[in-house]
């Protein structure tokens, strides 16, 4: 008999994401469950042999009991911090019971959650209370639940971790509230996926709350302070103000950093309680040597580097549904939809021009008038939106879901099509899409399409007033690619000229 899968929630988040392949390291068989099962396909492991794909939508109970048939063991790392759930609390109730649910109509044998430490007694922030209340519910059902409580975790592409990587890099002084001196026990990524793994091998574990901390006791500022002495930088000024409300802290963060808001505020609001860990029972049954604080910063820095980062926080959220926004026919949706369409040939190979696109964006900038790409995502953070400091997973490789500045990858076929959906505050729905097609001999036509849904009177003026500033930015995008492309084809044949030399 085949061994039953472990069902993965959450695999295009954070930890997830790198969950899913370590399982299938130690020879698990995953069920890798999404709500964009199209962003897993872009993943480097998702044509493992052992690998299975499938839709999970946890506000559906019958998704979940669909996900789950079959199963043997499911790891619960799913929360509802998103702009598409006003009140997360609630979502978090929601998807939890029907966890439950789904669980015990499936026979599972048990659950694992990654929570959050604190305790109640503690008046916890509303993110953390949230997380108890989880735990809660999916200990109150049949199936045996084992729960890991942990605090900030520290690793490449962590929410928590770019804040203060953000925060550090770019503020050499820092009025700061009074949280910044409360006490945690962060942990490093490697070893929480150590512990996940290691639960689901321990079966007597089954039914325990289980705290997992690193081996230090640190303050916020004590880290602010060895990031910036493992990031070679000058020692930053940090000034503790009692004024400084969490309210007021997740603003600042959302400014400075790519983190938008509604994410800085539940995690500045969790910083005030203290986050440590009561008892290391994990340690006795699962005997590991922890990175410090320290060697954890240091790896991430070095993953930053080097750019393997296996994920990030912007991976989680749902792919975007474009079928209107690849059609050739602007208007078969219905409704008004505004179009700015243009295209070039170019003396490139369609390779080489593809290599252009999809380097767009992040560090490359978006080839023309940076300036102004520059100014409409400082606009876009001063009204809560994303900005562009989100950046980009990788700086050549592109998958669907993927977040790119205040952008977000819809769809992509290489040396074919890129479509990017716009994330940014907009009065309506706006997509960006390239088509690369050979023209001959070695030539290529690129064409690029801008393609915009208003929302009420107000969003056909925001696109009748924003078509002079179009034509200016859309029109030099386009033939700075073209100039680029052909930049790369004699870039590439100098080189091709050279290795052919004696």
């Amino acid at each position: 008999m085949p061994q039953q899968p472990i069902l993965v929630t959450g695999s295009t988040g954070y930890v997830g994401g790198r969950l899913a392949p370590l399982l299938l390291q130690h020879g698990y068989r995953v069920r890798a469950a999404a709500r964009s099962p199209d962003k897993l396909r872009g993943r480097p492991w998702s044509s493992h042999p052992d690998v299975e794909l499938v839709t999970l939508d946890a506000m559906d109970r019958e998704s979940c009991v669909e996900a789950l048939r079959g199963c043997r063991v499911a790891y619960y790392l799913i929360h509802s911090m998103s702009p598409q759930h006003k009140d997360f609390a609630e979502a978090d109730r929601t998807a939890a019971a029907n966890m439950v649910f789904a669980a015990e109509q499936a026979g599972l044998q048990r659950i694992i959650y990654l929570g959050g430490l604190g305790d109640t007694e503690d008046q916890l922030s509303e993110h953390l209370r949230s997380r108890a209340e989880v735990a809660s519910i999916l200990r109150s059902g049949k199936v045996p639940v084992t729960v890991l409580r942990a605090a900030m975790i520290i690793g490449s592409g962590s929410a928590s971790f770019e804040s203060l990587r953000y925060l550090v890099d770019r503020l050499p002084m820092m009025i700061t509230p009074r949280w910044v001196r409360t006490l945690s026990q962060p942990i490093a990524i490697t070893d929480v996926l150590y512990y996940l793994v290691g639960c689901l091998e321990h079966d007597e574990l089954a039914g325990e709350v289980l705290d997992i901390g690193g081996p230090d006791v640190a303050t916020y500022r004590q880290l602010m302070e060895m990031y910036a002495e493992e990031a070679g930088l000058p020692k930053r000024l940090i000034i503790p103000v009692p004024v400084f409300t969490p309210k007021l802290s997740s603003y600042w963060i959302h400014l400075v950093t790519p983190v938008p808001a509604y994410i800085a505020q539940p995690l500045a609001d969790g910083l005030r309680n203290p986050a440590l860990c009561k008892d290391d029972k994990i340690r006795s049954v699962l005997p590991h040597e922890l990175l410090s604080c320290r060697e954890a910063i240091k790896l991430a820095l070095q993953q930053l580097k080097t750019q393997q980062i296996e994920s990030h926080w912007t991976d989680a959220g749902v792919a975007p549904i474009a079928e209107w926004a690849q059609s050739h026919d602007a208007r078969w949706a219905g409704g008004t939809v505004y179009e700015d369409r243009r295209s070039l040939i170019v003396d490139a190979a369609p390779e080489l021009v593809w290599e252009t696109i999809v380097r767009i964006g992040g560090q490359s900038g978006w080839y023309y008038a940076n300036w102004l790409w520059r100014l409409r995502g400082l606009l876009d953070r001063l009204i809560g939106g994303v900005g562009l400091r989100r950046g980009r997973r990788h700086p050549s490789d592109l998958q669907p879901g993927d977040a790119l500045d205040f952008w977000r990858v819809a769809l992509v076929k290489p040396v074919q099509q890129l479509l990017l959906k716009a994330e940014m505050k907009l009065p309506g729905e706006a997509y960006l899409g390239f088509q690369v097609r050979a023209a001959g001999g070695n030539q290529t036509e690129v064409e690029q399409i801008a393609r915009f849904v208003p929302s009420g009177l107000f969003g056909i003026m925001y696109w009748k007033l924003l078509l002079p500033l179009h034509n200016v930015i859309f029109g030099g995008m386009i033939r700075a690619i073209a100039t680029k492309s052909m930049a790369r084809g004699v870039a590439t044949y100098a080189s091709q000229s050279q290795q052919k030399l004696p």
